[in-house]
């Protein structure tokens, strides 16, 4: 099969496209490098395509989609805080980026699994949280992936094929620290021998999900006969922000308390993921566990790894 991966050179994008070519499939990435890094792909750099652009650039994106079977659509800007700063440049690139992917499938009839996100709830009402629950994003971040979400749906009421994964926390080797960042820091701080920073009083909670259970979900989308649907990817599982912190220096065997600092602008309260109908629709399910990880890549000395 032939697939073009956008932001394939970043966080999850990069593990959907060494997963896709661990299948044999042909792949295209395409990344203008603001958040890729080169060496998220270094294991499989001659084995694909790739195209250093932007979604934006129509004429290029449509040169690589024309004989497709498939996009996984994964470009995006991914910092709540920043979005904050740049409004503009985030609708920009998220909103209008996802609608030149959605005008050519319509054109050329690929199916397309994106990048959504569980901060279009906001601070939900009830946890955990249902696909079908009011939608409150409390970010400029979280307002583009309402919006490309409306697009989804309006492009499917055209024939489009197109599946929107909410994520919740994803977290894994090449993480980012604009995407679920927390655990990212918490590790770094643990390796300088430096308490874990928490921002606000801690009690904040999250579904953490591994990246390989992400691309999972993103591989079991594009397969299935699902035309368009929106799917949470989570555990149903959360921990608070402070017993992440405690988890992790427990872990390291180190005698250090968790220190705190003010709470982010735009951070939602509880996140906490109802998957029982990805797990219905298309039989996902997550495999990895959150301690047992940490545990691991302490215990392996891999935290550079991340």
């Amino acid at each position: 099969m032939k697939y073009v991966v956008t932001g394939g050179a970043g966080f999850i994008g990069s593990h959907i496209t060494k997963k896709l070519v661990e299948r044999c499939d042909t792949v295209t990435v395409i990344d203008n490098m603001n958040t890729g890094k080169e060496k998220n792909l270094e294991s499989v750099r001659d084995k694909i395509n790739f195209v250093r652009g932007d979604v934006l650039d129509m004429d290029l994106l449509e040169g690589i989609t024309k004989d497709i079977d498939g996009v996984f659509h994964q470009a995006a800007l991914a910092s709540v805080q920043d979005s904050f700063d740049e409004p503009d440049k985030y609708h920009n690139v998220n909103v209008n980026g996802t609608e030149n992917v959605l005008k050519l499938s319509k054109k050329y009839g690929f199916k397309v699994v994106y990048a959504s996100s569980s901060s279009v709830y906001g601070n939900p009402i009830k946890i955990p949280i249902k696909e079908s629950d009011e939608k409150n994003p409390i970010n400029p971040y979280a307002e583009t992936k309402l919006k490309k979400e409306e697009l989804a749906i309006k492009y499917s009421k055209m024939g489009v094929n197109v599946i929107g994964l909410r994520y919740f926390n994803v977290f894994g080797k090449g993480q980012s620290k604009e995407y679920a960042g927390v655990l990212k820091l918490f590790l770094e701080r643990i390796k300088d021998k430096l308490p874990p920073k928490i921002n606000g009083d801690g009690t904040q909670s999250r579904d953490f999900v591994h990246v390989s259970d992400a691309v999972n979900a993103n591989i079991m989308s594009m397969n299935s006969n699902i035309n368009h649907a929106f799917f949470n990817v989570g555990t149903n599982t959360s921990i608070t922000i402070l017993d992440l912190a405690k988890t992790i220096i427990k872990s390291s065997g180190l005698n250090l308390e968790p220190i705190f600092g003010p709470a982010l602008k735009g951070d939602v309260q509880k996140t906490k993921a109802n998957i029982d109908l990805i797990k219905e629709k298309i039989g996902w399910k997550p495999v990895v566990v959150l301690e047992k990880w940490i545990d691991e890549i302490i215990s392996t000395n891999k935290i550079d790894e991340i």
